[in-house]
């Protein structure tokens, strides 16, 4: 006697989704979390009670709108609206009330009649930046396009051409890139055109043999060697003559080099990032860049944006500049004056330039709160230099000077005592009393 077939039992929707290997959420039109996989639960240390039936915003961003109410791109809305797939870069609160960035791929899930019924949601958490990354820090939308943008070219090994106005941060974009790719294990090793004379930036890139030219005692591994297997960031190539960026081009085309004074090309495996804050169309036309490598630096092109396009990431790097700044820390948070004086300036010399007016706040607030008299922008520090005195003179005279301060003061000035005086907005002779 034969048994019956077994029915088979079909999965379940959690069961399916607990298969994913990264975190994935289903959601409602609603903006309502209908299922959570593990890989969720545990990313977020939250239990499925705690998020089943939750708002996405709330649960992800904890706030109590929508996230395009909060300066951010809703791929559920667009997902509604286009019934197409998306992704986007968002920043996400953790069970710690830390931020992180994530890389959202949404799909849209549909019924019978083809209209959206939820959204599927896989999350790709990026790994966490050093310091010298963290300048791509901020929540503003042209950052986050920036760093999605960033994000998806750093694993591949296209060529990335970096264009942008001084001081926005090229460098630490190109850090990004070397950071999330495959190469990250191995160096990226940086060469700054407009620091090295033309007579150096040959053998600094290409390295010589001993005895290619007076002075070459000994064999000289270029930069471009240095790199094998891993990152050359090319900083300023505006400045790169032309001959050079014809062997450049060698290099690019046949992945080899030739050291000065050596007959033997080296095979080389180097993913070049290059950067210019000139225009380099403007270069071609002029004839100062040759037109066969602007083609082939341009396949993929990146603008780092200005930070007076990104504005509403000025109270972020501020506040990360203070964490970098000896004494900075104490200022944090910083006063709702103070943000609205460096949010009324457009920063020609972009996020450079809010470093050092930082910095010169800390100084000038000699241990005190910085006030708004003390963010001093480049283009009127000479005018404001004998304001702010005036207003430190004022503060110590009726502030009384700790023994503390004053030591502190001396430290900084390495017992220079006019420099302390001048520091702590007092004269020479008030230092020396105090001393005495």
């Amino acid at each position: 006697m034969s048994c019956p077939p077994i029915k088979p039992v079909k999965p379940s929707c959690e069961a399916i989704i607990d298969l994913f290997p990264d975190p994935f959420v289903i959601i409602d039109r609603n903006f309502q979390i209908v299922a959570a996989n593990q890989q969720y639960r545990e990313h977020y240390q939250v239990g499925q009670d705690d998020i089943v039936g939750k708002h996405c915003y709330v649960v992800s961003h904890h706030i109590d709108r929508p996230c395009s109410q909060n300066g951010e791109h809703c791929p559920l809305e667009e997902v509604v609206a286009t019934a197409k797939p998306t992704t986007v870069m968002h920043i996400h609160s953790t069970h710690h009330e830390h931020e992180e960035h994530v890389q959202i791929s949404a799909s849209p899930i549909l019924d019978d009649k083809g209209e959206v019924v939820y959204m599927g949601e896989t999350i790709h958490p990026l790994p966490h930046e050093n310091d010298r990354e963290m300048i791509l820090a901020g929540r503003s939308k042209p950052l986050l396009r920036l760093i999605s943008i960033l994000y998806r070219v750093a694993p591949t090994q296209s060529t990335v051409f970096l264009l942008g106005e001084s001081g926005v941060g090229k460098d630490c974009a190109a850090r990004y890139i070397h950071f999330h790719s495959t190469r990250s294990h191995a160096p990226i090793v940086v060469v700054d055109c407009g620091a090295l004379g033309e007579s150096l930036i040959e053998s600094e890139l290409f390295g010589y043999e001993k005895g290619a030219f007076t002075g070459a005692t000994q064999r000289k591994t270029g930069l471009i060697e240095a790199a094998n297997k891993g990152t050359l960031f090319i900083d300023e190539i505006g400045e790169l003559p032309l001959n050079l960026q014809t062997k450049l081009l060698r290099v690019l085309e046949t992945g080899s080099i030739r050291r000065l004074g050596g007959t033997e090309y080296i095979k080389v495996d180097v993913r070049i990032i290059a950067a210019t804050n000139r225009d380099p169309q403007e270069m071609v036309r002029n004839g100062k860049f040759r037109q066969d490598l602007y083609y082939r630096l341009s396949a993929f092109p990146v603008t780092i944006p200005s930070l007076r396009e990104r504005k509403d990431d000025i109270p972020v790097l501020a506040e990360f500049f203070l964490h970098q700044i000896e004494d900075g820390e104490q200022q944090i948070p910083l006063s709702p004056d103070v943000i609205v004086k460096l949010l009324d300036y457009d920063y020609p010399g972009n996020v450079r330039e809010l470093r050092n007016i930082i910095e010169r706040a800390v100084i000038l607030a000699a241990g005190n709160v910085i006030l708004p008299d003390y963010i001093v922008y480049e283009q009127a520090h000479r005018h404001h230099t004998k304001q702010v005195a005036s207003t430190m003179s004022s503060m110590a005279s009726t502030t009384r000077l700790t023994k503390q301060q004053i030591l502190d003061a001396l430290e900084k000035c390495h017992g220079h005592r006019s420099k302390a005086a001048q520091m702590l907005g007092v004269s020479e002779r008030t230092i020396y009393r105090h001393l005495k």
